[in-house]
Order: structure tokens, then C-alpha cells, then sequence
């Protein structure tokens, strides 16, 4: 007897070491009980030999169309995560692909700057994900830098500051721009010794905190809480729900993560058991 289960979708890169990308996603996806679907938007490598800087290639906005199309006529898919996107010619792709359907709930994880270009291709990434895609999230969910850009502060130091920042984020929507929930993260970026986040829906803020693990960040975190809210989202949770369940995870991930040859550790999505 065949049975469908939740299905979620990612747009985003791929991550050469398995650490972050769609190969986290997928595993997250996988662990949480979702059946993963993807759409490769960029291959991206790490160098050895040049103290493990980022190698970038991009994918033709035209495979990346195709995959769309192939993953969507396949599978019924209306919870989808937009990961790393790289270039405009991409996020102009992915915009048109997700605007040619309904979509339940989008989650961005909005990389602003994609490491390995040069800085004029990096403001045009901001630019356009910004103007194409933040208008269709549901939910997005900025790192400290990416939380400071978005919500044009100088600096984020406290966690009022970091509230702030995701009322700033929601209040593009009055715009057309912002999405409906916001999570600011601060992770192990703020001073104290929590890992703090914010989330604002538009009317309240939860400050979500566990003691931090360690002061050095872990590749694979931010990658793997949004891929987290997808597959909740996909299983129907509510947003709130789905965001601490994304926040467990990434903490039992740290806490059991994966050491290398990087001088960085990744998440571990396999150590989370619900």
C-alpha cells in the first residue's frame, strides 16, 4: 500500500564537504520525517590548498529552470526552502519559478553575500534578492550580519537590538517586501552565554535561548533551522512550533557535531531524535 508522506522542497547550492547546502537540507528534511526534494542552484567547493577559501560555479539559470519544473510536475510541493542563489540571473530564475505557482509557506534563508564573488556581484545579489525574493517568504531567517543589512542597522549587540532588527525586517511587508515571521538569529555572535533568537510575527516577539556551545560557530547551523522549519512546515506544525523545533535540532546538532579536517565542525542532523 503506498502512502504520501510530507514533502519538502529546497532551492539552494551544493556544499562539497557535506556540511551545509542542500546536502544538510536534505539530511534535516530526512531526519524530521520529510521526504526531501531539491533543486541544485550552484556548486560550491572548498580550497585546501588557499586556506579553505570558497570555489563558486554557478548554475545555467536554464538547468535550474528545468529542475524546477521536473520537481513541481512530479510532486504535489507547496512548502519550499530557498537557499544560497548566488547570482541574479539565478534569483531571477528562481523568483519566476516559484511566482508561476501558490505556495503555502517559502522559507528564505537570505545568503547576502556569496562567498567567492567579487564585491560588485555580491551587492547585485543583495539587490535582487531583496526585490525579487524577500516579497515571497513566509518566513526568513537572517543571521546577525544578514539580520543588520536587512534591517539597515549599524550594528546588533543586544538582544533588544536583535528584536529590533526583526520588527525592521517585518515591516518591509507594509513595503511589499518583508515576509509575514521573522527570525533573527544571534547564535553564539551576541555576548552572554546564550544562544539567543528572536522570533516576530508581526505582533509578538519569542525570545527563543539555550546555553551556547562553545563560542565558534558551526558550519551547517543556519542551513539546517531553516531546512528545519521546511519539513515541520511540510508536516503542518504551526510556524512558532516549527521554529523551536528547528532551534532543538541545531543545538543537539552542535552538541554532537562532526569535527574534519576544516578548521570549522558541522552540524550533525542524525544526533536529533525529536
Amino acid at each position: 500500500m503506498s502512502t504520501t508522506p510530507p514533502l519538502a522542497y529546497v532551492i539552494a547550492g551544493s556544499e562539497a564537504t557535506g556540511g551545509a547546502g542542500i546536502q544538510a537540507d536534505l539530511k534535516t528534511f530526512q531526519q524530521l520525517g520529510a521526504y526531501g526534494v531539491g533543486t541544485l542552484t550552484c556548486i560550491v567547493s572548498f580550497d585546501p590548498k588557499h586556506d579553505w577559501g570558497h570555489r563558486f560555479v554557478p548554475v545555467d539559470p536554464q538547468v535550474i529552470a528545468d529542475q524546477v519544473e521536473a520537481a513541481t510536475s512530479t510532486h504535489a510541493l507547496d512548502v519550499v526552502k530557498v537557499g544560497m542563489l548566488g547570482t541574479p540571473a539565478t534569483i531571477d530564475v528562481v523568483a519566476r519559478s516559484l511566482e508561476a505557482q501558490p505556495w503555502r509557506h517559502v522559507v528564505l534563508d537570505p545568503v547576502l553575500i556569496c562567498k567567492g564573488q567579487e564585491p560588485g556581484a555580491a551587492l547585485d545579489t543583495d539587490t535582487a534578492l531583496r526585490e525579487r525574493v524577500l516579497p515571497l517568504a513566509t518566513v526568513v531567517t537572517p543571521n546577525l550580519f544578514e539580520a543588520k543589512t536587512l534591517a539597515g542597522m549599524d550594528d546588533i549587540t543586544t538582544v533588544d537590538e536583535l528584536a529590533e532588527a526583526a520588527r525592521r525586517i517585518h515591516a518591509l511587508l507594509d513595503t511589499g517586501r518583508g515576509p509575514r515571521y521573522v527570525v533573527a538569529k544571534g547564535g553564539v555572535e551576541l555576548a552572554g552565554p546564550d544562544a539567543v533568537d528572536v522570533l516576530f510575527d508581526g505582533e509578538e516577539v519569542t525570545v527563543l535561548a539555550v546555553p551556547k556551545v562553545g563560542e565558534e560557530r558551526v558550519s551547517g547551523a543556519g542551513c539546517t533551522f531553516a531546512a528545519a522549519i521546511t519539513a515541520e512546515l511540510a508536516k503542518g506544525t504551526d510556524v512558532r512550533a516549527a521554529v523551536q523545533v528547528a532551534k532543538d535540532m541545531v543545538t543537539r546538532g552542535i552538541e554532537a557535531r562532526v569535527e574534519a579536517r576544516t578548521p570549522f565542525d558541522t552540524v550533525w542532523q542524525g544526533a536529533y531524535t525529536g
